[in-house]
């Protein structure tokens, strides 16, 4: 149950008296401070809601506090709220179809019948256009102001005082029709997400009292349950290591391509995975804490941020209703045609601003979730039209995050596939991340990986392993890892000293393999660029980015060679996590900043920059909540794609603009004159709602864009 009563002037308190969670909670305060004249809504330490908003408004928001008082099923969710205006307008518009029809026959087949009928007409009308009458009288004692439903009924009213009360259901058929289709473009936005978000449920093995494992869904995880981790599985709660050892790859959480060794003791956290080995981990985080609750919560709340434009078009449809009523009673005035002042009611521009940019927003976010990308708000996409600097993060962004084998070079007394298959066999169970490089790369080949007699791991160094030897490959003691093993071990190196400065000037690790004593040959192991990361930078040109800047922490020569592969205006190097905000804000004081990054390191920057852009399925919770936009698939061509989504979607925003008042005014001026009748009116202003309606949701058919 919720209890209101007015603190001050402008200021709301409401009681909340059954509890709520954190997720409800920010949730009722969104779609709160989504509404016009709410400046502020929150939920204090003791459970009340604070609202600061006009006095015009307060009527609105206790209404809306009221309709969503909590019950046993607990708070009316956006979905539901979704689901039943779509199943009130589709009555309404079935209902007055019908209802046009049917009369229209009576008066064809029996004139004089219908004539007789005007009551029951009058009746009917004032049926069916009842939710308009109510929203429309509610807003004028409630908001003291009128809005688009208000006019409706001045129109249905006049319409039955003048003697045609089925003039309207034309309106009425037509309103419920544009009505319908936004409702079913949200509708669709939100199964896109819905769709989306279901890809990111995570399962996990939890470990039951007697030892047993057994896959549950992670919400279903208690602080203190013990979890499983195996070879390749995404740790899904933030905990610590019992037992096991393994590689785990947080690249989404130190920005480094390098997993780290976990063992007993050691902190574990949600979204890092094991690329080997095996955890038992006990949980300390679940519920709303883990990434999935904060994401669903993010996805509910955008439906609530509405775009500058949408408010823009709202301001200017409040002050358009006004005008309305007042050319109605300047046209009364001079010409005492009942007929042109029913064309004025009938025509308004509001409809057509509000409904066709809250659909284009609405479709543009549901287009994007098709494509894997979730866009926080509509607000984002407005100001995503307007970028013209884009900023990237290098590792994790413009690199894949997962070292693979550059290079190969040998002695020339044996071949790279023999070198690579050594360092195979030694490595074969190793957990260290260059490990699973070099076996990537033999995988990938076809070859079948020798046997080994037995390995010794030397920590930080490298690892040595006994091989018996076979056709294709000869035998011994193998030493795999870094030049100073090999020098530990007595074994010179000197004949790849420059194939090492050149492979470390490109910013590659560098492992050296030797046999008996002999080295054989080095691999050159880095974090490649992203295959389709080129073609991303020079869409984004095309699409009128001034200019590309890439932030990284490794050193000047690393940077230069990755900026100019890709072709990027300028970049920073050797920047500290902590300095990226500092550049991104010093940037913003001349353009419009997109940042794009994937890790902890790179949330404050995403946060300051004008959109931020969480990319990759490695990134960071952190990032996810920092960034305006998150990027579910490991596709950098998403980016060019949304930023084209943005813009098209303001073109088409600016179309319905035009389109709307040139029509609508035409219509005023006919009917004002006398040269259309108000059926006319009210089919050529619910054609163009109608129209414009249709061109924003065409934002959901794929290839539009093109």
């Amino acid at each position: 149950m919720v209890e209101g009563n007015y603190m001050r002037h402008s200021k709301l308190c409401f009681r909340l008296s059954k509890p709520m969670s954190n997720r409800q909670k920010a949730l009722l305060e969104a779609r709160l401070r989504s509404f016009q004249g709410v400046s502020s809504a929150y939920i204090d330490e003791q459970g009340n809601l604070r609202v600061v908003c006009s006095p015009a408004a307060g009527g609105q928001v206790s209404n809306f506090i009221k309709r969503h008082r909590q019950d046993q099923r607990g708070p009316i969710t956006y979905q539901s709220e979704l689901k039943e205006e779509i199943s009130r307008n589709r009555n309404g518009l079935i209902t007055s179809a019908v209802s046009l029809v049917g009369l229209e026959l009576v008066k064809r087949i029996h004139p004089a019948a219908y004539g007789g009928m005007y009551l029951a007409r009058s009746l009917l009308v004032l049926f069916i256009s009842r939710s308009f009458l109510k929203s429309g009288l509610k807003s004028l004692v409630t908001d003291l102001q009128p809005n688009a439903d208000t006019l409706t009924a001045t129109a249905v009213a006049a319409s039955v005082l003048g003697g045609r009360p089925e003039s309207s259901l034309t309106i009425i058929l037509l309103s419920n029709a544009a009505e319908l289709l936004t409702g079913y473009t949200a509708e669709k936005t939100r199964s896109h997400i819905s769709r989306m978000l279901n890809l990111d449920q995570q399962l996990a093995w939890r470990v039951d009292a007697e030892g047993r494992e057994e896959k549950v869904p992670v919400e279903s995880l208690r602080s203190g349950d013990t979890v499983c981790v195996h070879t390749g599985e995404k740790i899904s709660v933030d905990g610590r290591v019992t037992d096991g050892r393994a590689a785990v790859d947080q690249s989404s959480i130190t920005g480094e391509y390098m997993p780290v060794e976990k063992v007993a003791g050691d902190g574990v956290y949600a979204g890092t995975i094991v690329k080997n080995g095996f955890l038992e981990i006990t949980v300390e985080k679940v519920g709303d804490q883990t990434a999935l609750a904060r994401i669903v919560h993010l996805v509910e709340e955008a439906h609530t941020r509405k775009a500058p434009v949408q408010n823009f078009a709202d301001k200017i449809s409040t002050m358009l209703v006004p005008l309305s009523f007042v050319t109605a009673a300047l046209v009364y005035g001079v010409t005492k045609n009942w007929q042109r002042v029913l064309n004025m009611l009938f025509i308004d521009y509001s409809c057509g601003l509000k409904l066709s940019t809250s659909t284009a927003i609405s479709a543009a976010i549901g287009r994007a979730a098709s494509r894997g990308v979730l866009i926080k708000g509509g607000n984002y996409v407005e100001s995503l039209a307007n970028i013209d600097t884009v900023v990237l993060d290098k590792t994790g962004t413009i690199t894949a995050g997962r070292p693979v084998v550059m290079a190969v070079d040998t002695t020339g007394e044996v071949s790279e596939q023999e070198v690579l298959l050594l360092a195979a066999a030694a490595e074969y169970h190793s957990t260290h991340p260059l490990a699973t490089a070099i076996l990537a790369r033999v995988k990938e080949a076809g070859w079948p990986i020798p046997q080994h007699n037995s390995t010794e791991t030397v920590v930080g160094r490298g690892i040595k392993a006994s091989l018996p030897g076979d056709d294709t490959v000869g035998g011994g003691w193998v030493l795999v890892g870094s030049r100073t093993f090999m020098a530990e071990n007595k074994i010179d190196c000197a004949s790849f000293h420059f194939a090492e400065t050149r492979h470390r000037e490109l910013g590659h690790n560098v492992v050296y393999v030797a046999r008996e004593n002999q080295t054989l040959g080095v691999l050159a192991i880095s974090d490649p660029i992203r295959p389709k990361m080129k073609k991303a930078i020079n869409r984004l040109r095309r699409l009128g980015i001034d200019e590309v800047v890439m932030l990284t922490g490794d050193s000047k020569n690393v940077a230069m060679q990755t900026a100019t592969h890709l072709g990027i205006d300028s970049y920073q190097a050797e920047v500290m996590p902590q300095d990226k905000a500092l550049l991104v804000a010093k940037m913003q004081r001349g353009s419009q900043v997109m940042m794009i990054g994937d890790g902890i390191n790179d949330a404050p920057a995403l946060a300051f920059a004008d959109v931020g852009v969480a990319m990759g399925g490695s990134r960071t919770d952190v990032a996810v909540e920092a960034a305006d936009i998150t990027i579910n698939i490991d596709d950098p061509l998403a980016v060019p794609e949304t930023l084209g989504l943005a813009k098209q979607t303001m073109g088409i925003i600016r179309q319905n603009f035009a389109a709307t008042i040139t029509i609508n005014t035409v219509a005023i001026l006919l009917g004002a004159m006398g040269r259309i009748n108000p059926v006319v009116s009210a089919l050529i202003h619910n054609t163009a709602t109608i129209g414009v309606v249709l061109n924003s949701a065409r934002i959901l058919i794929k290839g539009s864009s093109r």
